[in-house]
């Protein structure tokens, strides 16, 4: 029987490349020959998927409903897609994850981190991944980029000072755990972050 999958998660703010750098270490990780699929949040599940189309389109929510919605399309993420995965012994690489919800639900819109903490624990049940990578850039350079890709969604509108929060929302939490988490510097270019980012996923999770 195989052993469990690695999970790896790549975070960040808008325009940090997470999408482009995901595919990058799937590409890089099956060329060595290690299984593994690339997965997205909010979605990578079908019932996630429905919630992300809502979550990402126009409206506007109530703080703790939008932190409820993003964990109930983790839930389903989880039990459908990420867990079963992983106990087959195949890796995951998932553009965004908890720490996503953390930096903008608490630290950008003042969710209380008692309400996250509840949620988490009844949708993960204790799962967390094994390496985050935190895309590290600033709103300005990121909303720039994110605008230029022309796919651009409601959190891209919130002003600046929510993205600013949100930044030192992600600085925070790799503050918290340097075991599990890496600030990368996003704004180098596509080439030179995914070679940071492989060799530290070499160092830290392969023998």
């Amino acid at each position: 029987m195989a052993g469990r999958g690695r999970f790896i998660t790549l975070e960040g703010g808008e325009g940090a490349g997470k999408s482009t750098q995901a595919a990058r270490l799937v590409a890089a990780l099956a060329a060595d020959g290690i299984p593994v699929i690339r997965t997205r949040e909010p979605g990578g599940a079908p019932g996630a998927e429905a919630i992300r189309g809502i979550l990402l389109g126009q409206g506007s929510w109530d703080s703790i409903a939008e932190c409820m919605l993003h964990f109930a399309a983790r839930r389903e993420h989880v039990a459908r897609t990420i867990r079963p995965t992983l106990e087959a012994g195949t890796w995951v690489v998932s553009d965004r994850f908890t720490d996503s919800t953390l930096a903008y639900q608490c630290f950008g819109q003042g969710v209380s981190r008692s309400v996250f903490d509840a949620l988490a624990a009844v949708a993960l049940e204790g799962l967390k991944p094994d390496l985050t990578l935190v895309l590290e850039i600033a709103p300005e350079e990121g909303l720039a980029r994110a605008a230029a890709r022309g796919d651009s969604n409601r959190y891209e509108a919130m002003d600046t000072a929510f993205h600013a929060r949100v930044r030192a929302g992600f600085r925070a939490i790799a503050a918290e755990d340097p075991g599990r988490c890496l600030l990368v510097d996003a704004s180098d270019s596509p080439e030179g972050v995914a070679a940071v980012i492989l060799k530290t996923v070499r160092t830290r999770l392969l023998p």
